[in-house]
């Protein structure tokens, strides 16, 4: 792990992906677990870049997967669901058949500040569950014997720079599409 300033303070989150680089090269044959072991504790206590570099700069540097510009999203007489961690591109096309989409964006990486998503569905039914921020735009989806609820702002009425946009739009034809947030009570989420 290189940085331009190796007095700067890391972060858990930073320390965490070295670990996680360390136990990769464990599980590949590159370090013993005694090696293992000592690097970790040792990355534990650092508190800059320059004092983590010791620990892995004799390990092969893995660049971060590059998330695709586009996502497409088929399900036919089916029940499909996105949750937890997962990186969203900048377009979603989902196109359904005589199914379930359910796309939980809670815990979700964002690439940009606008999602666009296209719908195509017929006989179906879409959840999409926003983080709390986010707004959404539902006025380009032509709706045929379908149902649309909307259950956060729209984009128009929220201030600028608030949050995610979701720009949604398409065809859904005997359907129901509803856009809310994650509803909690308690410790549970759904």
């Amino acid at each position: 792990m290189s940085t331009d300033r190796p007095d700067m303070r890391i972060s858990d989150a930073e320390r965490e992906l070295v670990v996680a680089q360390l136990n990769s090269a464990v599980a590949e044959g590159r370090l013993t677990l005694a090696e293992f072991e000592e690097r970790v504790d040792g990355v534990l206590r650092s508190r800059t870049f320059g004092e983590i570099e010791p620990y892995v700069g004799d390990l092969p540097q893995k660049g971060p997967i590059a998330a695709p510009e586009q996502l497409e999203i088929r399900n036919r007489a089916s029940s499909l669901k996105r949750v937890g961690r997962w990186t969203v591109p900048r377009r979603l096309l989902i196109s359904t058949r005589a199914g379930s989409v359910k796309l939980d964006f809670t815990e979700a990486q964002f690439t940009t500040q606008l999602v666009e998503v296209r719908l195509e569905a017929r006989s179906s039914s879409i959840d999409l569950v926003l983080p709390r921020g986010a707004t959404a735009d539902i006025d380009s989806i032509a709706p045929h014997s379908s149902s649309l609820k909307q259950k956060v702002p729209a984009a128009y009425d929220a201030a600028a720079g608030s949050g995610i946009v979701f720009r949604i739009g398409g065809e859904v034809r005997s359907s129901s599409v509803r856009v809310r947030y994650q509803r909690r009570f308690l410790r549970w989420r759904w």
